[in-house]
C-alpha cells in the first residue's frame, strides 16, 4: 500500500530525473560554494525552465550553488548538472578572483598567492581531466 508522502517522494524523484536527463554526475568539478555569475552565451534549445531561472537569478548578483538549489527548490547534485550545460553554453562563468577585488581586508588576510597555486596544482594532479576556466583569473 502506497502512501502519499511515497507518491511525492516519487514524482520528486522522476522530475529530478527529466531535469537532469538522467544524468547523475556534473561534467564540472563544482562545490556547493562555487559563485557563479551571468556571462555572455545563451543556453541552447530544449534546456529546462530552470535554466531561465538560475540565469535570472545570477543576472542580479551573483550565487553560489547552494544558495541557487535552495531558491530553486532542487537537489544540489540536480542543480550542479544544470550549471555545467550552462558553463558549457557560457551562459554562467565562475567567479573566483571578484571576492577579494572590492574586499575591505586587509592584504595579509586576502589569500597567498603562492599557496593558491599550490593548491591548484594539487587540485589537477587530484583531477587531472577538470575543465580549466580562462576566465576565473
Amino acid at each position: 500500500m502506497s502512501t502519499h508522502g511515497d507518491a511525492a517522494e516519487e514524482a520528486s524523484f522522476v522530475r529530478t530525473y527529466t531535469l537532469t536527463r538522467g544524468r547523475t554526475r556534473p561534467r564540472h568539478l563544482l562545490g556547493v560554494d562555487t559563485v557563479l555569475g551571468a556571462g555572455p552565451g545563451r543556453p541552447g534549445p530544449g534546456q529546462v525552465e530552470e535554466c531561465e531561472e538560475i540565469l535570472a537569478l545570477c543576472g542580479e548578483h551573483r550565487r553560489s550553488v547552494a544558495e541557487l538549489a535552495g531558491r530553486l527548490g532542487r537537489p544540489v547534485t540536480a542543480v550542479k548538472i544544470i550549471v555545467s550545460d550552462l558553463l558549457d553554453a557560457h551562459a554562467l562563468v565562475i567567479s573566483v578572483t571578484d571576492a577579494y577585488a572590492t574586499s575591505d581586508a586587509d592584504p595579509d588576510e586576502r589569500p597567498n598567492p603562492h599557496l593558491l597555486a599550490a593548491l591548484a596544482a594539487g587540485l589537477k594532479r587530484k583531477w587531472p581531466n577538470a575543465v580549466a576556466y580562462s576566465q576565473a583569473g
